[in-house]
Protein backbone atom coordinates (compact mmCIF):
# COMPACT_ATOMS: atom_id res chain seq x y z
CA UNK A 1 0.00 0.00 0.00
CA UNK A 2 1.23 3.77 -0.84
CA UNK A 3 2.16 5.27 2.35
CA UNK A 4 3.53 9.15 2.97
CA UNK A 5 5.04 9.97 5.83
CA UNK A 6 5.11 13.82 6.86
CA UNK A 7 7.53 15.63 8.61
CA UNK A 8 8.59 19.55 9.35
CA UNK A 9 5.60 20.71 11.16
CA UNK A 10 5.95 22.68 14.41
CA UNK A 11 5.29 25.85 16.25
CA UNK A 12 6.59 29.02 15.03
CA UNK A 13 6.54 32.53 15.54
CA UNK A 14 4.56 34.71 12.66
CA UNK A 15 7.32 35.56 9.99
CA UNK A 16 8.80 32.72 10.69
CA UNK A 17 9.67 30.02 8.14
CA UNK A 18 8.91 25.86 8.15
CA UNK A 19 10.29 23.69 5.48
CA UNK A 20 7.35 20.31 5.15
CA UNK A 21 8.61 17.03 4.09
CA UNK A 22 6.49 14.21 2.76
CA UNK A 23 8.50 10.88 1.83
CA UNK A 24 6.33 8.31 -0.31
CA UNK A 25 6.82 4.82 -0.81
CA UNK A 26 4.88 2.18 -2.95
CA UNK A 27 4.54 4.43 -5.96
CA UNK A 28 6.18 5.49 -8.63
CA UNK A 29 6.77 8.51 -7.12
CA UNK A 30 8.18 10.59 -10.35
CA UNK A 31 5.25 10.00 -12.51
CA UNK A 32 2.54 11.11 -9.95
CA UNK A 33 1.16 14.70 -9.02
CA UNK A 34 1.61 15.64 -5.31
CA UNK A 35 0.01 17.90 -3.43
CA UNK A 36 -0.21 20.08 -0.22
CA UNK A 37 -3.32 20.66 1.60
CA UNK A 38 -4.29 21.99 5.02
CA UNK A 39 -7.26 22.02 7.80
CA UNK A 40 -7.75 23.96 10.37
CA UNK A 41 -10.51 22.95 13.30
CA UNK A 42 -13.80 23.78 12.26
CA UNK A 43 -12.71 24.14 8.49
CA UNK A 44 -12.83 22.23 4.67
CA UNK A 45 -9.67 21.05 3.87
CA UNK A 46 -8.34 23.38 2.12
CA UNK A 47 -5.73 23.13 -1.10
CA UNK A 48 -2.01 25.18 -0.58
CA UNK A 49 -0.03 23.88 -3.15
CA UNK A 50 0.74 20.96 -5.96
CA UNK A 51 3.16 20.24 -8.81
CA UNK A 52 2.46 17.47 -11.46
CA UNK A 53 4.00 14.54 -12.30
CA UNK A 54 6.18 13.38 -15.39
CA UNK A 55 2.82 12.20 -17.17
CA UNK A 56 0.96 14.79 -16.61
CA UNK A 57 2.95 17.82 -17.28
CA UNK A 58 1.52 20.58 -15.49
CA UNK A 59 3.12 23.45 -13.74
CA UNK A 60 3.27 24.06 -10.13
CA UNK A 61 -0.07 25.34 -8.87
CA UNK A 62 -0.69 27.69 -5.41
CA UNK A 63 -3.58 29.05 -4.00
CA UNK A 64 -3.45 32.79 -3.99
CA UNK A 65 -3.34 33.39 -0.14
CA UNK A 66 0.48 31.93 -0.35
CA UNK A 67 1.36 32.96 -3.46
CA UNK A 68 5.07 34.28 -2.79
CA UNK A 69 5.67 32.60 0.15
CA UNK A 70 5.54 28.90 0.04
CA UNK A 71 7.17 26.77 -2.31
CA UNK A 72 6.53 22.83 -3.37
CA UNK A 73 9.23 21.00 -4.77
CA UNK A 74 10.24 17.54 -5.10
CA UNK A 75 13.36 15.11 -5.30
CA UNK A 76 12.16 12.29 -7.14
CA UNK A 77 15.48 10.15 -6.43
CA UNK A 78 14.13 10.36 -3.04
CA UNK A 79 10.80 10.13 -3.53
CA UNK A 80 10.44 13.30 -1.36
CA UNK A 81 7.91 16.22 -1.41
CA UNK A 82 8.76 19.37 -0.22
CA UNK A 83 6.69 22.55 1.33
CA UNK A 84 8.76 25.39 1.97
CA UNK A 85 6.53 27.97 3.90
CA UNK A 86 8.26 31.43 4.60
CA UNK A 87 6.71 34.69 5.61
CA UNK A 88 4.64 32.73 8.37
CA UNK A 89 0.80 33.99 9.27
CA UNK A 90 -0.96 32.69 12.29
CA UNK A 91 -4.28 32.31 9.42
CA UNK A 92 -1.67 29.50 8.03
CA UNK A 93 -2.29 27.36 11.39
CA UNK A 94 -3.31 24.40 10.33
CA UNK A 95 -2.83 20.75 10.15
CA UNK A 96 -0.68 20.17 6.75
CA UNK A 97 -1.50 16.74 4.80
CA UNK A 98 0.55 15.81 1.78
CA UNK A 99 -1.14 13.73 -0.81
CA UNK A 100 -0.73 11.91 -3.88
CA UNK A 101 -2.40 11.10 -7.39
CA UNK A 102 -3.35 11.26 -11.17
CA UNK A 103 -3.25 15.27 -11.16
CA UNK A 104 -1.81 18.16 -9.51
CA UNK A 105 -5.97 19.75 -9.07
CA UNK A 106 -6.86 21.69 -6.55
CA UNK A 107 -9.92 19.22 -5.70
CA UNK A 108 -8.99 16.79 -2.93
CA UNK A 109 -11.03 14.36 -4.60
CA UNK A 110 -8.23 14.03 -7.25
CA UNK A 111 -5.96 12.64 -5.06
CA UNK A 112 -6.14 9.20 -3.44
CA UNK A 113 -3.10 8.65 -1.11
CA UNK A 114 -2.48 10.77 1.89
CA UNK A 115 -0.61 11.69 4.46
CA UNK A 116 -1.11 11.27 7.97
CA UNK A 117 -0.66 15.11 8.39
CA UNK A 118 1.52 17.43 10.36
CA UNK A 119 0.32 20.48 12.64
CA UNK A 120 1.42 24.13 12.39
CA UNK A 121 1.17 26.07 14.80
CA UNK A 122 2.00 29.83 13.77
CA UNK A 123 1.77 32.45 16.71
CA UNK A 124 0.94 36.17 16.73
Amino acid sequence: QVQLVESGGGLVQAGGSLRLSCAASGRTFSRYAMGWFRQAPGKEREFVASNGGSTSGYRTYYTDSVKGRFTISRDNTKNTVYLQMNSLKPEDTAVYYCASGSFPRWDPISYDYWGQGTQVTVSS
